[in-house]
């Protein structure tokens, strides 16, 4: 409005306002008459009886201020400093029943558009101003704002898991709004209120605490947030209350599991104090205890000697007696059985009525008697035995005709043959079969393996007797006797004696021979790769199993070719070892053909997975002989001039005059002897389910062991679901646990009493390169849950511990195959010439002639080795025809993956500089061998000649 109206309205209230005191002067009697019916309004200004409110626009919808005075000749609105319009004002006037006094009443519109199109230092607004014949009275000010409610919170609740009785607090910061939202809390979609629950506080902030977390607790929490606008909610957090397990109490040890000898008994204790829920970490340590036991068994008793007859009493008798004694019963044994004491008739039954002897009192005639009685009775038995001859002999002579004699000596031996076996115990049921004869001349062999799979049960037994008879597998299974491991829950000493110890992986004595099975992880077939090699040698490779092969230039005469081949086999082969303690630290490889023949050795690499420590291991190179047997070639801190091993962290490379077959075994020493496992998590949906497969695998860490498992989860339809990580696992016999963790509980469930899975020692330790592998298996409670995330503990009780985080897409889709993870994906598997190694043949030709050759200054292949970090087992070099060529040989071998040759150019350029300091020479006396040239040469030698890379 301008300010034209402005001036016009107020000369329009002067105006009225002169008008009405001219009235009032001019008519002074008639409202002195009136004054008795009308009430005086004379002293009074305008009072307020009802100002406008603040007010808020919804949406577009305009709002009514109003305004009531009283005395009032007129009201008008003032909205920003300007007068609004006497048109857009609304009026009417009434007299108030109580006081007699006139009300006037004003009422404006105010718009959307109007408080929209304002801009001002602060929000729109309005007041009255009232006129009375005294003065004028303003109202208070009233705000009119446009109501809103944004979409976005400013800060969304988060889910949490928190243990029980612990504080949850959930954040809520509303969306932007006027007037400012009110904010209210859902739980599972009904309101959560403080006012009837003590434990919930919801504060001015609109946070919510829950002072102390009750399962009850669990839910779907929701921010809701409304003014007169509208009502917004916040995404869902999620809280879950989860109690952590607690063991109970120890139950009493039972009883002995043998009724004699020695046995074990068991105590146990479950994870129910609390019962893990909602996610909790389940109970460490273990849930069943079992010791040794001894149960002394049952002694019969025993007659001793019967003692002297005592003397003929004159009741013609004579007692001796005998006592349970030889051995007492004992520990519940039976009493002797028969009588302790005899009595008999001292005079052959002559003893009379009156207890007085025969012979003092029988008549004459009773002797004669007695006499004829005696003669008659022997002459009775001389005629029967007459007669007996003379039948027998009659009967011979009739059956004289047939020729042979029809008694058969076996029938008087109940037809069985006689045989001595000797043992050195009693009481050993070992039922012979009588059809096999026991070969008593060779030791004690077995066929089962020596590393088995823990059972549920584990009973302690006694080893067999001694016996000298060699017994093969189907023996084995006629004895019905199944050796086993003891196992002790007492700590183990801090080191292994060399004869006894490793209870948790032998099943025979420890000085006997025992079978190491080496099977492959899932396929019978090896895996073989072969090629034509010559002069000029090459490298072959096993794609993806960490085992090469280096033929070096030289090795094959020249005009010569071999077919050489490289296999690792995966079938039932074993390695026999001499301790029983000793396991596989990698493939069983085998090189040839058989009758190869070379000028020098050929460098083999074969990934471990052993924790290399001279201190905790000892670990030895293996043959396999002619008869199928297995030798020790050499143990790898000895010095040997049959081959040479060198160990790095996770390879081992070896230098081989004989082709054959080879074994990397080793033997713990203590407990602090580590091998490296790799675990690897897969999953898949099941088939026409809606459930969802997760496998966990611990296998030996070597690139052969895990190819098995990718071949296997290939066939499955298996996805990896979290890169592979290496565990150390130590010698300690103390189990592996497997567990999931952190499953979301309201879109996932998983079978009760399987999140945590157990692995004893003896499974993992003695796996054999053999994958060992464990499931979980979750079920989605509606289809439209799409994703999964969780983690994968793998940890070895009181050592180390890795976490697999799983998160991944779960919907059916088509089959796709595992990738290889490793480090590359090789697929030449072999190279020939010149091209198949890094350092040129020149080069090398030159090296060698400089260091073959001795030099007084110490400038020779010994040198070269201890700048190469070879120079251990020297003995080896020594009695090669070219120890140089070999050193590099093995130097190739080494370096096959780095594709670096700036070691070797360091090296000869160190040495090179020894030799001038050492022996300076004048300007005209030059050395023949290896310059500074070369080095440079052999340094930018990678530039030139592309070497493909080999990985394992």
């Amino acid at each position: 409005m301008g300010a034209r109206n402005e001036g016009g309205f107020l000369f329009i209230a002067e105006l009225a306002l002169l008008v009405y005191c001219a009235a009032t002067v001019s008519s002074k009697g008639a409202t002195a008459a009136q004054s008795d019916t009308l009430p005086s309004v004379q002293g009074t200004l305008p009072h307020f009886i009802q100002e406008p409110q603040d007010a808020y626009i919804v949406k577009s919808n305009p709002i009514k201020l109003r305004c009531q005075a009283t005395p009032a000749l007129q009201i008008f609105f003032k909205c920003n400093g300007e007068w609004v319009h006497q048109n857009e004002h609304w009026s009417q006037e009434h007299k108030d029943l109580n006081t007699g006094l006139k009300v006037r009443e004003v009422m404006i519109n105010v718009s959307r558009q109007q408080v929209e199109d304002f801009h001002g230092p602060e929000d729109y607004w309005c007041l009255c101003v009232a006129w009375s014949h005294l003065g004028t009275s303003k109202s208070r000010k009233a705000t009119v704002r446009i109501a809103y409610l944004r979409k976005n919170f400013e800060q969304d609740p988060q889910g949490k898991e928190v243990p029980i009785n612990g504080m949850i607090v959930l954040h809520c910061r509303p969306p932007e709004g006027v007037p400012p939202a009110e904010v209210e809390w859902l739980k599972n979609e009904e309101l959560v209120s403080s006012l009837s629950d003590d434990n919930i506080d919801t504060r001015a902030d609109h946070n919510l605490i829950i002072n102390e977390a009750r399962l009850s607790d669990s839910g779907n929490y929701t921010c809701l947030a409304s003014n007169i606008v509208a009502k917004r909610r916040s995404s869902t957090a999620t809280v879950i209350v989860f109690v952590n397990g607690g063991w109970s109490l120890w139950t009493e040890w039972s009883p002995c599991n043998v009724p004699c000898g020695r046995g074990i008994q068991k105590r146990s204790r479950t994870c129910t104090n609390p019962a893990p829920l909602n996610g909790g970490v389940f109970c460490e340590g273990m849930s069943v205890q079992k010791i040794t036991c001894n149960v002394l068994c049952p002694i019969d008793g025993g007659w001793n000697e019967w003692s002297e007859w005592t003397m003929c009493s004159s009741q013609c008798e004579r007692q001796r007696s005998r006592e349970c004694n030889s051995p007492p019963p004992r520990h519940r044994g039976k009493m002797c059985e028969g009588s302790s004491e005899a009595t008999e008739n001292c005079t052959d039954g002559l003893c009379t009525q009156n207890r007085k002897q025969l012979h003092d009192v029988k008549p004459q005639s009773m002797e004669s008697s007695i006499d004829v009685a005696l003669y008659s009775g022997l002459g009775a038995g001389i005629v029967a035995v007459v007669i007996l001859v003379a039948a027998v002999m009659l009967y011979r002579k009739n059956h004289s005709d047939y020729g042979v004699d029809v008694i058969d000596s076996s029938a008087l031996t109940g037809g069985f043959q006689s045989f001595n076996f000797k043992t050195t115990r009693q009481g050993n049921p070992l039922l012979l079969n009588s059809s096999m004869q026991p070969d008593l001349t060779v030791g004690r062999t077995y066929s089962t393996p020596l590393c088995f799979h823990d059972s549920a049960d584990k009973e302690l037994f006694d080893p067999l007797p001694d016996i000298k008879v060699k017994v093969q597998s189907s023996f084995m299974v006629s004895l019905g006797v199944a050796e086993r491991a003891e196992f002790h829950t007492k700590m183990p000493a801090e080191t292994f004696p060399r004869d006894l110890g490793c209870d948790y992986c032998n099943t025979a004595d420890s000085r006997k021979k025992g079978l190491l099975t080496l099977n492959g992880p899932f396929s019978r077939e090896q895996l073989r790769t072969s090629s034509m090699f010559g002069h000029a040698g090459g490298r072959l490779v096993v794609p993806n199993t960490g085992v090469s092969l280096l033929v070096p230039h030289g090795a094959v005469a020249e005009n010569m070719s071999w077919e050489m081949y490289v296999l690792i086999n995966q079938g039932e082969a074993s390695v026999q070892t001499l301790e029983s303690c000793e396991i596989l630290l990698g493939p069983e490889v085998t090189y040839g053909p058989p009758g190869l023949d070379l000028f020098c050795p050929v460098a083999m690499t074969i990934a471990h997975c052993a924790e290399v420590d001279a201190e905790n291991w000892n670990i030895q190179l293996k043959r396999k002989t002619q008869d199928s047997k297995w030798e020790e070639v050499m143990s790898v801190e000895q010095e040997s001039t049959c081959c040479y091993c060198l160990m790095d962290s996770s390879s081992c490379h070896l230098l081989l005059d004989q082709p054959g077959s080879y074994a990397l075994v080793g033997e713990p020493l203590t407990q602090a002897a580590m091998k490296r496992l790799k675990v690897a998590v897969f999953g898949c949906l099941e088939t026409g389910s809606t459930n969802y497969n997760l496998r966990v695998y611990c296998v030996d860490d070597t690139p052969h062991a895990f190819q098995g498992v990718v071949a296997a989860e290939r066939t499955r339809g298996g996805q990896l679901l979290e890169e592979p990580k290496m565990l150390p696992f130590q010698a300690n016999t103390f189990s592996l646990q497997v567990s999931i963790q952190d499953v979301p509980q309201f879109l996932w469930s998983i079978k009760p009493f399987t999140t945590c899975q157990e692995f004893s020692f003896p499974q993992v330790w003695c796996s054999n390169q053999q994958p060992l592998h464990c499931a979980f298996s979750l079920e989605r409670y509606s289809p439209a849950t799409t994703q999964l995330s969780c983690k994968i503990s793998v940890r070895q009780v009181k050592g180390q511990e890795q976490i697999l985080q799983v998160y991944t897409a779960v919907a059916e889709r088509e089959k796709e195959s595992v990738p290889f993870f490793m480090q590359t994906d090789c697929t030449i598997t072999s190279q020939t010439g010149p091209k198949a190694f890094k350092i040129p043949v020149s080069i090398r030709q030159r090296i060698c002639a400089t260091f073959d050759t001795a030099n007084a200054t110490g400038k020779d292949w010994q040198l070269l080795a201890q700048k190469l970090h070879l120079d251990r087992n020297l003995g080896f070099f020594a009695k090669q025809q070219s120890p140089s060529a070999v050193i590099l040989s093995l130097w190739e071998a080494r370096h096959q993956d780095t594709a670096d040759l700036d070691s070797l150019a360091s090296a000869l350029e160190e040495i090179s500089k020894i030799h001038s300091k050492n022996s300076p020479k004048e300007p005209d006396e030059v050395e023949p061998g290896v310059s500074l040239c070369e080095t440079d040469e052999l340094s930018n030698q990678q530039s030139h000649n592309s070497v493909p890379e080999y990985t394992g």
